[in-house]
This record gives structure tokens, sequence and C-alpha cells, in this order.
């Protein structure tokens, strides 16, 4: 039995160690803290705080001050924060950045290990509720998908447990945004744009380019992934197919001889 299993397959999708910039995973999680950790196939404790930054940020007026801060309205932004709510969100932002980045360099280290070993893992997994195979798929494709809704890309990619995950999020941010009541008063020419703007909520808005763009970076870069560990497990097949079968050419040739 291997020590550090270095991929798996199972109904809720696909995952396997790679080499990842820790700068890159800690950037995603200054972006939405909770990002970066999902983007390590850590999403149990990537939702728990992508949670907690919502209901954090919501409390603390965060997002609202920062739209009064970019009208240049600093007093109105300075009384609109939550003090309390604030001061538990600062250690809870540099925390979430620190983490992704130290936990990426960890298992950096546990991929450096398991590089060179061959990658032995189901590459079908058939169920009565689910049917889960690893193949090539196309990465831009599945960066599209969750641009347009982020969620889409990653069910593209069969990746389940972060499809519902983000299909949810942004559910209730699309919801408490009134983003899609926007576009279509505009779109319907129902309103101006100042009288289409006033049904917007910035709070819950400034949260959709950091989970749009991430969606869809995580469907791009997982992809990826899933595409250079499908090549690998088949490489990996292959030289021990090919063994087995020259083991066999040998043996045969050597009892030809002997004959």
């Amino acid at each position: 039995m291997a020590r550090r299993n270095n991929a798996v397959l199972d109904f809720l999708g696909s995952a396997g160690l790679s080499y990842r910039k820790p700068a890159i995973i800690a950037w995603w999680s200054a972006a939405f803290p909770g990002f970066g950790h999902m983007l390590l196939d850590m999403h149990i404790k990537g939702n728990v705080l992508f949670l907690f930054e919502i209901i954090i940020n919501f409390n603390s007026k965060l997002n609202l001050a920062m739209v009064y801060t970019f009208m240049g309205d600093f007093k109105r932004s300075a009384l609109t924060l939550n003090t309390q709510w604030t001061l538990i969100y600062i250690p809870f932002y540099f925390y979430c950045i620190w983490d992704s980045y130290i936990t990426t360099a960890k298992l950096n280290r546990i991929n450096a290990l398991t590089k060179d070993k061959p990658v032995t893992m189901k590459v079908l997994d058939l169920r009565t509720y689910e049917t889960c195979f690893i193949d090539k798929r196309l990465p831009w494709l599945a960066s599209v998908w969750s641009f347009l809704l982020p969620g889409l890309g990653q069910v593209y990619t069969r990746r389940l447990f972060t499809a519902l995950s983000l299909l949810s999020w942004s559910v209730t941010i699309y919801v408490n945004s009134h983003q899609l009541q926007y576009i279509q008063l505009i779109v319907n020419h129902e309103a101006t744009m100042a009288e289409a703007i006033k049904v917007l909520n910035p709070e819950w808005l400034l949260f959709m380019p950091s989970l749009i763009f991430g969606a869809a970076y995580d469907a791009y870069a997982k992809t990826v992934e899933s595409n250079r560990l499908f090549e690998k497990e088949l490489l990996s097949y292959l030289k021990f197919e090919w063994s087995i079968a020259k083991s066999d050419l040998i043996i045969k040739e050597k009892r030809g001889s002997d004959l």
C-alpha cells in the first residue's frame, strides 16, 4: 500500500498532487478568502472560510465602505464601518492568505516525493447514481462556462463538490446583488442607466468580480491539471503493461532456445 497516494478518482470528481505556485494561491485567497484552499482541493475548509468571509464582510460593512471610498466620500466610509466586525475580519483575512501559502508549500514538498512514482488510480468509477471517469477536456471551454456562471465549468470537468459549492454561492450573490434585475431593466429599456443602478446592492455586487474570475481561473487550472493527470496515468499504465509483455516475451524466447 502506497504511503502517499498521488491521485484519486471517485463519484465526486478527481484530484491529484501537482506543483502550484504558493504566491498565486495566496493571491486568490486575498481576492476572496477560501478560494485559495478550494484550488488546493481542500473544499470543506475552503467553503467554511468562504462562508465566514461573507458573514464577517457583510456585518463589518466593508464592501459598502469601499464603495463610498471609490466615490471619494471618506467620512461616510469611516462612519459606515462596524469596528467590532472589522477587527475580527483583519486577522481572519491575513490568516487565510498565510495558511493557503504555507499549505501550498507543504503540498509541493509532498508532490516532490511522489512525482517520480507511477500514477495508480481508478480511471472509471461506475455507480448507480453517478458515473465518473477521467479524460482530456478543453481548459478554455471550462473557463468560459465558469465565466458565464461560476460552477458550470466545474460541472463540465465533473468536479461535483466544487460545482455545487460555486453554483450555490453564485445564485446567492446574484440574487442579493440584483445584478440580473439591473441587466433586465437595461435590456428591456424599462429604466435609464441612472435609474437601473439604484436597484443594485453594492455590498453583494463587489463579491461578483472575485467569484467570476476566481471560478474561471479554477476551471481552467484544474482542467489543465486533470489533463496532465490523464496523461501521467496513461503513461504509467503503458509502461507497466509493456514491462509485463516484455518479460513474457523474454521468457518465451528463453524457453524456445532451451528446446
